[in-house]
């Protein structure tokens, strides 16, 4: 069969496992694609490769087509969300130095207890070092929202500091940062060298966190609308094919290569069975959702969800939170995900945006071709986004 190569990019993290497995497994040859796929040091340095026309596709944090859209961080190409390749998936890890500090005051709280461990570290009263892997991510954006929430400064007390997701280990250990949110495997790995634990889970501070999506170039879409509903179709066949549990050490497996993770597959496989282990002499802990591909609607981009992104980094960087929430709800590509993936008979939402935080249970919603069951999407404090009412 004669495909069409297609140079894709993604960084090192079990959230790049839709396009991996699109193309191990087959999926991006059925739809007659030759996925190139490109492992990057940065963010910024893949962010940098998808603007310049060096890749045609990138696994990418979800704000940063936002942050571009906002006109923020200095790249003025615009970029569009095709669908959502991962929900939930990083992990809020601190060092042994401050978790004996926090252990000093009171019992550490559980990995799934956003309010009691955000209170610890609030009470700390003090500045926290922490590393994120790039400004415009879901890491930086959930860490402000869940410390100011708890009662942090975060303008004040929060000292952000950017490092590639596979040396968040290395920081830690060598005392350059507190703390950190990174994606899985790196969190696990801090765990296992022994540099640090982990305090709590991003899926316990927003349950259904769009991570990374599949990122292109606008003008790349428009030029291409072929080529973008093949690597629609592929990657949501190989989210499709993650969601089975019997799926998951074969997944591991492939991950694991040198040319992908280069990580243990048994390390892996915690990340996608939401086995974690927190501590290196600890018990496992049961994450639901932990990292999600497919299920309740994973891979859709909501408009909702990018308005969220755009009202934060508005109230950040002094923006207009309507102005901002409107530009950024049209970078989530809802159009071209329902109309490249009509033909596949895809179960699609009704509607292109939601209130975000509004379920607290798995709840059944009317959808195209039958029913969808969407949720849990709980802020941990509580609150709901109306994305009608974005001020």
């Amino acid at each position: 069969m004669r495909t069409l190569p297609l140079a894709v990019g993604f960084m090192p993290l079990v959230d790049a496992a839709p396009l991996v497995i699109a193309h191990e497994l087959g999926f991006a040859e059925e739809e007659g694609l030759a996925l190139h796929l490109q492992s990057a040091p940065s963010w910024s340095t893949l962010r940098d490769r998808l603007v310049l026309g060096q890749i045609e596709a990138a696994h990418m944090l979800a704000p940063v087509p936002v942050a571009m859209a906002l006109g923020l961080g200095g790249v003025p190409t615009q970029l569009d969300a095709l669908c959502v390749l991962s929900v939930n998936g990083n992990a809020i890890g601190i060092s042994n130095a401050l978790a004996d500090e926090i252990a000093a005051k009171a019992p550490l709280p559980g990995f799934l207890d956003a309010t009691a461990t955000g209170q610890a570290l609030a009470n700390l009263d003090r500045t926290l070092r922490v590393g994120v892997p790039f400004p415009f991510s879901m890491h930086a954006e959930l860490l402000h929202y869940w410390l100011a929430s708890s009662g942090l400064n975060t303008p004040e007390t929060l000292d952000m500091r950017i490092i590639p997701p596979p040396l968040m280990a290395e920081a830690i250990a060598a005392d350059e940062i507190d703390a950190f949110c990174v994606g899985e495997p790196w969190g696990s790995i801090t765990v296992e060298q022994g540099g640090g634990q982990l305090l709590v889970a991003s899926a316990a501070i927003w349950n259904f966190t769009p991570e990374k999506v599949l990122a292109v170039r606008r003008d790349w879409a428009q030029a291409e609308d072929d080529l973008t509903g093949r690597l629609i179709r592929a990657v949501w066949k190989a989210g499709r094919w993650l969601s089975d549990p019997s799926k998951r050490s074969t997944a591991s497996d492939i991950l694991g290569w040198p040319e992908y993770l280069d990580v243990s597959p048994d390390i892996l496989e915690r990340a996608l069975s939401g086995q974690m282990l927190t501590q290196a002499r600890g018990t496992l802990t049961t994450v639901p959702r932990m990292l999600e591909f497919f299920d309740s609607a994973a891979t859709f981009p909501w408009r909702s969800q990018a308005a969220w992104i755009g009202t934060r980094m508005a109230a950040r960087f002094g923006l207009d939170r309507v102005q901002s929430a409107q530009t950024a709800s049209k970078v989530f590509r809802s159009d071209l995900y329902r109309r490249h993936l009509a033909n596949l008979g895809a179960v699609m939402p009704l509607a292109s945006e939601k209130c975000e935080g509004a379920l607290d249970a798995p709840t059944v919603q009317k959808a195209t071709n039958g029913t969808l069951v969407l949720g849990p999407d709980r802020f941990f404090d509580g609150r709901i986004f109306d994305p009608a009412h974005p001020e």
